[in-house]
């Protein structure tokens, strides 16, 4: 049951997501567009207490209600950024707002970029590893909760690999490529000329 809500609230995260957006830019209802991406956070909370009462009914823990836990974090963490990034690309598409700044894609900027969208990473482990540590102490049998620990492995063992990828930005900050031979610099009006420049 919790796996198959998962799904559900994953498709409902998406399909309100879309119907908010076409109603804010296509629409021109921003009112009613922003209420529908407001219900996105219903989603998780109806998640968190389908687990719950899951538990206290007497379910075994098990591999869905740690995964449940892990997609309300990642959920947490970035959903906020997700929804942005995508508002930004209907604004542009479809009311005509100038297109979204692109991320930065060398040097330092690019570092602290992705450091930033690491940060989402571990504030999802944070909320997934609050989430298990209350279900093992609902749960309240150490022999019945092993697998909820597991997940809290998981949650930061992804955190820390994504953590290694974006301090590699920081350690080897890529370079901008240089601009081939047959470049130009374009002259600005008023300036001097290249001397060698035909006339």
């Amino acid at each position: 049951m919790i796996v198959t809500l998962i799904v559900v609230c994953e498709v409902g995260f998406w399909v309100l997501l879309a119907a908010g957006l076409a109603a804010r830019y296509a629409l021109r209802m921003p009112r009613l567009g922003m209420g529908l991406l407001l219900c996105e956070p219903l989603l998780e909370v109806v998640l968190l207490i389908a687990t719950a009462v899951d538990l206290r009914n007497g379910a075994e823990p098990g591999w869905g209600h740690g995964l449940a836990a892990l997609y309300i974090g990642y959920t947490v963490g970035h959903g906020h950024r997700t929804v942005v990034w995508l508002d930004g690309h209907a604004a542009h598409r479809l009311g005509g707002a100038p297109p979204p700044p692109k991320p930065p894609r060398y040097g330092m900027a690019r570092a602290r970029h992705e450091a930033k969208v690491w940060s989402g990473t571990l504030l999802g482990a944070a909320v997934a590893t609050a989430l298990l540590q209350l279900a093992i102490w609902y749960v309240d049998d150490a022999s019945r909760s092993g697998s909820l620990e597991g997940w809290m492995y998981q949650a930061w063992k992804a955190a820390g690999i994504h953590g290694v990828i974006a301090l590699s930005y920081a350690i080897r900050p890529g370079k901008a490529p240089a601009p081939e031979a047959g470049d130009r610099v374009p002259v600005r009006a008023g300036s001097r000329r290249d001397p060698d420049d035909s006339a």
